[in-house]
């Protein structure tokens, strides 16, 4: 027997669901910050039955500023302040490489979400990447998600690169709006199909 698909949201961490700051790499968990629309729309993607699951890169790490170990502090606060507002995450993945380490695991490269994708049972036709920069985008199209940039964190500027328009389904504000642009996405989905259904049967 077939195993069920289940639909996600994959998220960035740094300027999608947290301040992000420039030029700077977040090492101490004390010193995070949720956006305040972070738990409301992480608690309706979660209502909308969608798996969430954040995808970050940490080249931090590599650049020595902190260890595997920190940033596994990090994500583990994150999920932990998360799940007291209500908003459970299924899984943290992240890329530990700087961008000239010839590694796999770094977005745009998939191979974090394909990893999930399996994991998880995923179904990536019925799955977005919602993030604040173009390679989010990109991470997004070589699995099949539908993308969303949104304009916090690095954001605004990234909207000024071409490339990022091309790789982009859809421009939100914040993490809110976008998990309100999933919402009537999928209902103009199940709109569609249900009246594509009254029709096969007239």
């Amino acid at each position: 027997m077939k195993k069920p698909l289940f639909p996600a949201v994959f998220l960035d961490r740094d300027g999608t669901l947290i301040h992000d700051r420039p030029g700077h790499y977040l090492s101490d968990p004390a010193k995070l910050r949720l956006y305040k629309n972070t738990i409301p729309a992480l608690r309706l993607l979660r209502k909308l039955g969608f798996r969430l699951f954040i995808v970050t890169n940490q080249s931090g790490i590599a650049r020595g500023y902190f260890t595997r170990a920190t940033a596994e502090k990090v994500n583990a606060r994150l999920e932990k302040l998360l799940a007291a507002g209500g908003a459970r995450i299924d899984e943290t993945a992240y890329c530990p490489h700087g961008p000239n380490d010839g590694c796999l695991c770094r977005k745009p490269l998939p191979l974090m979400g394909r990893k999930l994708i399996k994991k998880h049972n995923i179904a990536a036709e019925r799955s977005f990447m919602v993030g604040d920069k173009t390679s989010d985008m990109e991470f997004g199209g070589k699995l099949g998600l539908k993308t969303i940039l949104l304009r916090t964190g690095h954001g605004q500027t990234q909207l000024r690169k071409p490339q990022a328009l091309s790789a982009t389904g859809h421009v939100s504000a914040g993490i809110l709006q976008a998990a309100r642009f999933i919402k009537h996405e999928i209902q103009d989905s199940h709109n569609a199909d249900s009246h594509g259904g009254a029709a096969s049967r007239r």
